[in-house]
């Protein structure tokens, strides 16, 4: 199956970015290539694209994609929370811009065999990385029930989430729980059937949280935004793209921090704690899709793209 991918708010992230002709820029999560075409089509001889994704079908489909600018293009298989170590082996110590559309992309949605999909009988996987030992069924089987209502609440958000957890320790006390399929129809028995009948497929909200705790998704992107301000040149910007709110508070927060990272009590005339700004919301409330995009790509829907300008 091909790796296709529909970037999302890409006109909006390619405006906030500011790219200069001769600037450095990462795409850290690089799927299909879409943002970073954007890009190089914008740089110079002297720019470079460094694109870091930690799925391999993603950096062969990004080169083929990105091909006709290969002399200024670095393509990093790795997770982005290692952009720092991939770009000190390039001897680069600072950027002009940073780009994260986070979440999962639309070719391991539909590509049965990545395990991600809830519309069809498909062995449980969800990896990012397929070089990772563990997989969804691992988490599947092998959590405890607590562990599992722990995910499922805080990750897919899911008002059963209880009942969900009781009834796949009940299924695999029977047999191993192996597919996708399976798990729908577990899901589907712990929902009350006139609760099914809204706000979309019962399983999403589930397979979201199994996704998340499995590629660590929530962690990385807590434990990497500070260093990736950190690596932007005066002026530069990070845009991120959000699909869930439990990721927009993340980027929102650490941004605000950046922004106004004073830990006085609001009573002291003068800040003493010494704390410095690292930048500025470059926009001040989030950009979401218009109605074009929204009615051409239903994935967009729930995107948020949040943008930081270093000084």
């Amino acid at each position: 199956m091909k790796f296709a991918h529909t970037s999302v708010l890409l006109a909006e992230t390619i405006e906030q970015l500011h790219i200069r002709p001769d600037g450095i820029y990462v795409d850290g999560t690089l799927g299909g290539g879409g943002h970073a075409y954007e890009v190089c089509r914008r740089l110079s001889e002297k720019g470079r694209l460094i694109g870091i994704d930690q799925d391999a079908d993603a950096i062969d489909a990004a080169a083929e994609r990105l091909k006709e600018f290969a002399d200024r293009v670095i393509l990093v298989r790795s997770n982005y929370c290692n952009m720092r170590l991939e770009l000190q082996k390039l001897k680069i110590d600072r950027v002009d811009g940073i780009v994260l559309d986070l979440g999962v992309s639309s070719y391991q949605l539909d590509a049965p065999e990545r395990g991600f999909t809830y519309r069809e009988d498909t062995p449980l996987d969800m990896r990012m990385d397929q070089r990772q030992a563990k997989t969804a069924r691992d988490i599947v089987n092998g959590y405890t029930e607590q562990e599992l209502y722990r995910v499922i609440r805080d990750y897919g958000e899911d008002k059963f989430s209880k009942n969900i957890a009781r009834h796949i320790v009940a299924a695999r006390e029977k047999k191993p729980i192996e597919t996708t399929g399976e798990l729908v129809e577990i899901i589907k028995g712990a929902i009350p059937a006139r609760m099914r009948m809204n706000g979309g497929h019962p399983a999403k909200k589930t397979f979201q949280a199994i996704r998340i705790e499995l590629n660590g998704e929530l962690e990385v992107l807590k434990n990497s935004l500070d260093d990736m301000i950190d690596l932007l040149n005066p002026g530069g910007r990070i845009c991120v793209i959000t699909f869930h709110s439990l990721e927009d508070r993340i980027v929102k927060t650490i941004f605000k921090t950046n922004e106004n990272p004073c830990t006085c009590p609001s009573n002291f005339p003068v800040c003493v704690c010494g704390n410095k700004p690292k930048g500025r919301l470059a926009v001040k409330k989030p950009i979401v899709p218009g109605e074009e995009e929204l009615i051409a790509n239903k994935r967009s829907k729930s995107s948020k793209l949040r943008v930081f300008e270093r000084i």
